[in-house]
């Protein structure tokens, strides 16, 4: 028995725990990509149940201030608009339990499946992303990658100690076959493009 884990104790000494590992080769079946990448992104979007907010050339925030249609607190991880909550060192993952709408920008798109890449760097607290009723969320154009193998070629994974994928906003259809949006998350998710 001693000698087992004499051996279990000596490979985990012999174990790099740090230092940089080389990523495995990802094919990017980039041969399929569409020229227009944004027209792919709305389409996958809308497909999971988010919504484009149009574009205000004279006000680009007045799409997110049309969007923010009921009361309660508002919360901004952008400069570009004031919510009415800050987010402080200080705040606690549970203190965003409370707010009906949160203003963030995506890291990234991925416009074969509509989906939304956030960091720590861009939610501030992980729970920005999930606690909210309702996601604004600004998105440059020029960040959309076309499918999942692109995105994982992106810096943030190794930049980043924290990053998730949303897609639309939540929703379940197992009970009693009924499709229910906001089931384990946000209720809606809206989407501006905004460089």
């Amino acid at each position: 028995m001693s000698g087992s884990r004499e051996a279990i104790l000596g490979a985990i000494r012999n174990t790099p725990l740090q230092g940089e590992h080389p990523r495995p080769a990802v094919p990017l079946f980039d041969q399929t990509a569409p020229a227009d990448l944004k027209a792919l992104f709305q389409k996958s979007l809308e497909r999971m149940g988010g919504k484009m907010l149009l574009t205000d050339a004279a006000d680009p925030m007045a799409p997110v201030r049309q969007a923010i249609v009921k009361p309660g607190p508002v919360v901004s991880c952008v400069p570009e608009f004031e919510g009415d909550m800050k987010i402080t060192p200080q705040t606690r993952p549970t203190d965003i339990a409370p707010v009906e709408y949160a203003v963030l920008r995506a890291a990234f798109g991925v416009a074969e499946t509509g989906s939304l890449c956030f960091t720590e760097k861009q939610l501030h607290v992980n729970t920005t992303g999930f606690l909210p009723q309702h996601l604004i969320v600004l998105l440059d154009p020029a960040q959309i990658v076309y499918n999942l193998h692109n995105a994982y070629q992106r810096p943030e994974w190794l930049q980043a100690h924290y990053a998730v994928f949303q897609s639309g906003p939540s929703a379940t259809a197992d009970i009693e076959g009924v499709l229910v949006h906001g089931a384990q998350g946000v209720r809606s998710l809206s989407v501006l493009f905004q460089p």
